[in-house]
């Protein structure tokens, strides 16, 4: 089941009923204090094309459109605190919150969190670390997002430890070929691409995440059925990847845009959109 709401997320958290979900999961604007943009292109063979591919060949790059949205807050905390209070409301007593922020923000937000959620309940930050783009030449290039995991009971949070994905050791040499095999759990530093323009997982959202992330902390933080909520929904992914993995999703924004991405994006579990027409799109 997918529920899709076009609207103030706040006006939305506040219509929702108590404990109702597992997990929420939000990446909410980083407050860069910039408007964000992201324009997507086509490419199409061409020998008089602007851009040379495999073994010499020529394309030529096709606009497809440009998606926005203005990540500006002159009060920050402000706008955050009392769409988390309400998160801290909507959690089941064993539910968890994953909190996506950048460098910026990350510490400013913590304090605001442990007000609310309570300094106990802060269980994890991870640091999600990628290696993609252009370099600082006057500083240490940032190339890392931060997650920080609450649980609303510290004492009583689901963690499915045997489903946690496993990843290669550096050097499998020192572990013996069993323990090579299986790979190992990894810590709390994720490594990984952010969403390439080139692969199919790509939407053109400007702050899409990888899917990969999602499904990770979907599989590992609810069970099979569970209802999780991003009312920061973006793209999208924390809905595909709930989906995928047997959950139930409720998403939110207020971006026309975004909820015509997930429309597209989504069209294969037959959502059911909230303030907003439904787009005539089909499940390819």
């Amino acid at each position: 089941m997918l529920d899709i709401h076009f609207g103030d997320n706040l006006e939305v958290l506040r219509t929702l009923p108590d404990a109702a979900f597992a997990l929420i999961y939000i990446d909410p604007p980083f407050n860069t204090g910039k408007v964000q943009a992201r324009t997507r292109l086509k490419t199409v063979r061409d020998e008089a094309g602007d851009r040379t591919g495999f073994q010499g060949q020529r394309y030529r790059s096709i606009k497809l459109g440009t998606q926005s949205y203005a990540d500006i807050f002159s009060d920050y905390l402000a706008f955050l605190e009392p769409r988390l209070k309400e998160a801290q409301r909507l959690l089941t007593p064993d539910g968890s919150l994953f909190f996506h922020i950048d460098y910026r923000e990350v510490h400013y937000c913590k304090v605001l969190l442990d007000g609310i959620f309570g300094r106990e309940s802060f269980i994890n930050e991870i640091i999600w670390a990628y290696d993609y783009g252009a370099r600082a030449t006057r500083r240490w290039s940032p190339k890392h997002d931060n997650i920080l995991w609450y649980a609303k009971n510290p004492k009583n949070y689901t963690y499915r430890y045997d489903d946690i994905d496993r990843i290669p050791y550096m050097a499998p040499g020192l572990v013996g070929p069993e323990k090579a095999a299986r790979g190992k759990t990894p810590t709390d530093t994720w490594w990984h691409t952010i969403v390439s323009p080139n692969r199919k997982e790509k939407t053109g959202y400007p702050t899409q995440k990888p899917l990969a992330i999602l499904s990770r902390i979907i599989r590992v933080h609810t069970n099979p059925g569970d209802a999780v909520l991003d009312f920061f929904a973006g793209s999208g992914t924390t809905g595909e990847a709930a989906l995928r993995l047997g959950r139930r999703a409720t998403l939110v924004d207020n971006n026309p845009q975004a909820l015509e991405v997930m429309a597209r994006r989504l069209a294969f579990a037959k959502p059911c959109f909230h303030g907003f027409e439904i787009p005539k799109y089909s499940n390819s």
